[in-house]
């Protein structure tokens, strides 16, 4: 027995789904909501459900975007012909941060993980190979997460691209084993991609 309400009980268990969300962070969270003025509930609610309609997936690269084509798709002052290859978007915008990369990115929504029964077929993996296979893409950085999964998905990539005679790289240096790359600070990470090894 927890002692909270029904309610309170049922908005901390939803909270919990949420990653990262631990019992006792999803207790405080709820009871911040419900001590909150109704107007604050309000915009809160609204936020999450205006995201949640507006929101959609890049078609070129699978970023999140409220537009036809996400900012960095749609920037000619990039340079298209390097695609950095992410697990989830938030690996994405941990990159954007270091604000040294200039290349373009593709998002695959999660990496191969058969303990979890996530598959080649579950990921934006064919679309990658689709891209490439089109024959603008010069280097296919793999920026997956230093761990048994993100190697797995990466060498499976790299079979797959090595036909297409692309440079393929992928960012290592400064990487512990086991970091989840949204943890990792803007320098080791600018550093990682600039110390990047062809995968030969």
């Amino acid at each position: 027995m927890s002692g909270f309400p029904k309610k309170v009980e049922r908005l901390i268990e939803e909270i919990q789904k949420l990653p990262g969300i631990g019992p006792k962070s999803a207790e405080r969270i709820a009871l911040h909501i419900v001590s909150m003025e109704k107007s604050r509930v309000d915009r809160l609610v609204s936020a999450i459900n205006e995201a949640k309609e507006n929101l959609h997936l890049c078609p070129i690269c699978f970023n999140l975007t409220d537009k036809e084509i996400c900012d960095i798709c749609a920037d000619s002052e990039r340079d298209h012909s390097i695609v950095c290859v992410v697990e989830e978007v938030r690996d994405l915008y941990a990159i954007e941060k270091s604000g040294e990369y200039k290349g373009v990115y593709h998002v695959l929504h999660g990496r191969i993980d058969p303990m979890n029964h996530v598959s080649v077929e579950d990921l934006r993996i064919k679309e990658l190979v689709e891209r490439v296979a089109k024959g603008n893409v010069k280097e296919v950085i793999l920026a997956m997460n230093p761990n048994f999964n993100g190697d797995i998905t990466s060498l499976y990539i790299t079979k797959l691209l090595k036909p297409y005679g692309i440079k393929i790289t992928r960012i290592a240096t400064g990487l512990p084993k086991g970091t989840e790359i949204d943890f990792v600070d803007s320098v080791t990470l600018t550093m990682a991609l600039k110390d990047r090894k062809e995968i030969t």
